[in-house]
């Protein structure tokens, strides 16, 4: 009787089983199962991220130089008006002062001038009292005689009086042989002239002299004018 083996493939020691398992050893030796496009594409994958991270943080930094530029130009416009606002307050107070000065420079000309117009007021009616007075020493010593021994008390008390005035600024003019002017003049009288005489108009005769105050006539001379 003839004897029959059957070998079952995938069994221990058989040559199939034995090629079967070889592939699977050598995949497991050649890097455990892992695909060689992964393992090759990692380190590219790494340096992307890293460039990008840079790129990132390059981004937020050129992000706060730029805020950090218009704070810088939003302080400096904000001086710059502060300067223009100040500026234009000092040209207002300056503007100020000029006017109130100018003010205060008119009103101290303007009290001057009412203060002399004042004290001359004052003057003029004084002297106008005094006036009458002098008057009647002048014709007193006029019809006195030389040998009166009043004349040199009268003629002392005269110009003691005629000093006063002048030097409270009233001076006495006599315009004998000047052009009548009827401004400072008050004619009395005309008198005919002989040929080769006075000119017409002219003041031959002075019956009572004149008195100034400043550029004021205080009291008009009184005369006669030539016909």
């Amino acid at each position: 009787m003839t004897e029959i083996k059957i070998t079952t493939a995938g069994q221990p020691g058989s040559p199939s089983a034995a090629g079967a398992a070889g592939p699977s050893t050598d995949a497991a030796g050649s890097g455990a199962g892992v695909p060689d496009s992964f393992s090759d594409g990692l380190p590219t994958s790494v340096a992307g991220a890293g460039a990008a991270s840079a790129a990132a943080k390059a981004l937020e930094g050129a992000h706060a130089q730029a805020a950090a530029d218009v704070d810088e130009a939003a302080e400096i416009e904000g001086e710059l008006d502060e300067l223009v606002k100040t500026a234009r307050q000092r040209d207002d107070y300056l503007a100020l002062a000029q006017r109130t000065q100018a003010d205060f420079e008119n009103y101290r000309k303007r009290v001057a001038r009412e203060t002399a117009a004042a004290r001359d007021r004052g003057v003029g009616s004084l002297a106008k009292e005094l006036l009458p007075a002098l008057d009647n020493l002048d014709r007193a010593l006029d019809g006195a005689a030389e040998d009166d021994p009043l004349l040199q008390g009268v003629r002392l008390v005269r110009n003691e009086l005629k000093a006063a005035l002048s030097r409270t600024g009233i001076q006495s003019f006599c315009p004998l042989g000047e052009p009548f002017d009827p401004e400072v003049h008050e004619a009395v009288a005309t008198a005919e002239q002989a040929p080769g005489g006075s000119p017409s108009g002219t003041v031959v005769e002075v019956y009572q002299d004149g008195y100034r105050l400043g550029d004021g006539v205080l009291r008009p001379a009184r005369v006669v004018v030539a016909a």
